[in-house]
Parts: C-alpha cells; sequence; structure tokens
C-alpha cells in the first residue's frame, strides 16, 4: 500500500475569519461558504479544508480543541519576490501576526511566514533564484 497527501484539513475557531485571512492571502474560495466546512481544490488534486470546531467533533471523537500553530508551517507559493512582500503587508496590516519578515532565504527563495486566525504557520514563497543562494546557517 502507498498513501500520498491529499489533504490538508484545519479546525478553525471561527471559519469566517479563517476563510477571510486566505482569501487576503490570495487563494481563490468559493464565494459563498459554509459555517462549519470549506473545501479548496488545488491542481494535482491536493485540497484544503476549514472545519469549524463543531464539525471536528462530530467526526473525530480524539479532538480537543487545542490552539494551532507552531509545529506545522503551511507553505504557499506566489510567483514574484515582490509578490512575497506584498502579501506579507497586506496580512499583516490587517492585523495578522507576522511571524518572520520577508528575507531572501538562503535557499534562494524570498521567503515570510504570517500566523493565520488560529495561529497556524503560513509560509509564502517565491521561486527559488539559484543567484540568491547562500550558505545555510550552522547547524
Amino acid at each position: 500500500m502507498t498513501a500520498h497527501l491529499d489533504q490538508l484539513d484545519l479546525v478553525a475557531k471561527d471559519v469566517a475569519a479563517t476563510v477571510a485571512f486566505y482569501r487576503l492571502l490570495g487563494v481563490k474560495l468559493p464565494k459563498t461558504t459554509d459555517a462549519h466546512h470549506v473545501t479548496i481544490q488545488f491542481a494535482g488534486g491536493m485540497e484544503l479544508a476549514f472545519d469549524s470546531q463543531t464539525l471536528a467533533r462530530a467526526y473525530n471523537k480524539g479532538y480537543r480543541g487545542k490552539k494551532g500553530g507552531g509545529n506545522v508551517v503551511i507553505g504557499f507559493a506566489v510567483r514574484t519576490r515582490r509578490a512575497v512582500d506584498q502579501a506579507y503587508a497586506r496580512l499583516t496590516g490587517a492585523g495578522h501576526a507576522g511571524l518572520q519578515r520577508p528575507m531572501d532565504a538562503f535557499w534562494g527563495a524570498r521567503y515570510a511566514i504570517v500566523a493565520d486566525p488560529d495561529g497556524n504557520h503560513v509560509g509564502i514563497m517565491s521561486p527559488s533564484d539559484p543567484k540568491k543562494r547562500s550558505a545555510g546557517p550552522a547547524l
């Protein structure tokens, strides 16, 4: 048996606030959304879903309602280096916490991280430019 990743499901305290954040990021969402479940289809079959805590408790007996954030970075690609800076400014300007200001990352991409309404870390990354690569950090 082989498994492949096809869905990321985020449980949200407030689905409407979560939808608003991801719209501001530039994710295309349906014009009307359900208060308990929203699904976004991406190319290649990948799916991002937002579920309310009420719905999560209905399908997951182990759900405890813990606040997210910090252990996973949900990555979104943008087309240009400038788009990273623009998305970061738009999101932080709307009051969302900036966790990593836009930077030229050692792997050659422009990169930033913002927290969504539930504290999930959302990475915003441009394509990598080999000319912008540098030595990685000494770990």
